[in-house]
């Protein structure tokens, strides 16, 4: 058993905050032994986890001290049981009380676990009141680091949460991107919720940068409410649930008008000097990040060696097509996932960490040629028409441009899609691409475009059976 994580002077209510974050976590087949002498807090523990686990239909949480198991229906799909094994009188018993069992289907408190059978695989919280200080106590985290490694971030969580006044919110988790983040939504009792973001340590630096800058513009990232960044934490204002893409599937009558407010937006947006701060996404590096088409999706489809041409034709194109505007900043994934429709007020933004320099086409490309869903061929029409008269770009030439992007960027998804598949096994991406390719066959018939065209000559589509083999 390995010591994953401390917290030091934790109060009642710092404790029942950890509880709650670790009840955002856990899942059946999960078993916490809850160690501790008399008064250290154990059944405040479990009570603060089950009652945050139950949510709205929380019920009163008793001590099992007497019944020795009280058990509570999970509206996450599971049993909770809460077990007390002081009055245990031999080992044997967990069998009888079904604890056996439930510890394979359950999620399990086990209070006082050294009185019965040790609990193989359990994450053990050791809770020990400080000697100066009776109403504080250590907390320790300490289980098998394979199974019970993500416990060690829920100490500095729940410290962050407690710190910024949140504690008595109850958390669940939100859907992630593809990266390793994850995100939580906190709900208290009076409707107030937020968002907690739970990166990696020391990452989230261009986040925040990236925010601050976008609020200056009267554009809306969410707020940070409080930071760790240390940790790789932080708590930010949450802007709901009404992403684009849901709003489409529901009300597709408003297609016409949001994609105008997320055109308006990059107008405004490039109208600023890009930030210092964040990275150039030029010719060169558009060419070596298409490098992921040619390494895996020729071979994939039966035509090794195809493709290889691609990323100095895509160099050469940009720095003749794309090099006469100055770059702005390209929030990089701005499409209908990342944008909050929130009626009149601004829209929303999220997931710009990974901002750039870049020509002005890219976002409005990431915008209409969305790889998650059809967006009609007027819409699209209809935004680069908009784009161009709002900033007075020179039509020819972003048009070729916009092309040239396109097919930049699909070609390197369709890259990724495949690579997902092969090394990661996430195969549910290669339903996507026949829609992507049908987007890089539009771009490359812009006749500026040409020489790409070319040098995709002899690579399949991504037809049924291609991708029945790229599944393998």
């Amino acid at each position: 058993m390995t010591l994953l994580a401390t917290l030091d002077d934790a109060d009642a209510d710092l404790t029942a905050c950890l509880a709650r974050v670790m009840a955002a976590v856990l899942k059946p087949g999960d078993v916490v032994a809850l160690q501790g002498p008399v008064g250290a807090g154990k059944t405040h523990f479990a009570r603060a986890f089950i009652r945050a686990r139950q949510g709205e239909a929380a019920e009163e949480v008793p001590s099992p001290t007497f019944t020795l198991v009280q058990t509570y229906a999970d509206p996450l799909g599971t049993e909770i049981w809460h077990a007390d094994l002081y009055r245990l009188t031999h080992p044997e018993e967990l069998a009888e009380l079904g604890l056996d069992e439930a510890m394979r289907e359950a999620v399990v408190l086990v209070e006082w676990p050294e009185h019965g059978s040790p609990l193989e695989g359990a994450l053990t919280i050791g809770l020990e009141p400080m000697a100066d200080a009776p109403d504080l106590r250590r907390i320790t985290l300490a289980g098998s680091e394979p199974h019970w490694g993500l416990m060690t971030r829920l100490p500095a969580i729940a410290k962050l949460i407690h710190r910024a006044g949140w504690s008595g919110a109850r958390l669940r988790p939100l859907a992630g991107d593809a990266s390793s983040r994850r995100y939580f939504r906190l709900v208290e009792d009076d409707g107030r919720s937020a968002v907690l973001m739970d990166a990696s340590p020391g990452v989230t630096a261009p986040y925040v940068a990236m925010t601050q800058w976008l609020r200056a513009l009267d554009l809306h990232a969410p707020e940070i409410l409080a930071t760790d960044q240390a940790q790789g934490l932080l708590l930010i204002e949450d802007l709901g649930d009404d992403l684009v893409a849901r709003v489409l599937e529901s009300r597709p009558e408003l297609a016409l008008r949001i994609y105008d407010r997320m055109t308006d937006l990059l107008v405004q947006l490039h109208g600023r000097e890009s930030p210092d701060f964040v990275p150039r996404l030029d010719g060169p590096e558009l060419a070596h990040q298409v490098g992921l088409f040619a390494e895996y999706y020729p071979p994939a489809v039966g035509a090794p060696g195809k493709g290889a041409e691609v990323a100095a034709v895509i160099e050469r194109l940009h720095a003749e097509l794309a090099a006469d505007l100055p770059p702005v900043l390209g929030l990089r994934d701005f499409h209908a996932e990342n944008v909050v429709w929130r009626d009149e007020a601004p829209l929303g933004l999220l997931d710009f960490q990974d901002a750039v320099a870049v020509h002005p086409a890219y976002d409005l490309v990431s915008a209409l040629q969305d790889a998650r869903r059809d967006v009609a061929p007027e819409i699209e029409a209809a935004q680069v028409a908009r784009y161009i008269a709002a900033t007075g770009v020179d039509e020819a030439r972003f048009r070729a441009a916009y092309a040239l992007l396109g097919a930049q960027r699909n070609l390197r998804i369709m890259g990724i899609f495949t690579r997902l598949a092969q090394r990661e096994g996430k195969r549910r991406y290669l339903a996507m691409m026949p829609r992507v390719w049908a987007a890089i066959r539009r771009d490359l018939a812009h006749p500026a475009l040409a020489p790409l065209a070319a040098a995709l000559e002899g690579i399949p589509a991504p037809t049924p059976e291609a991708i029945e083999g790229i599944a393998g």
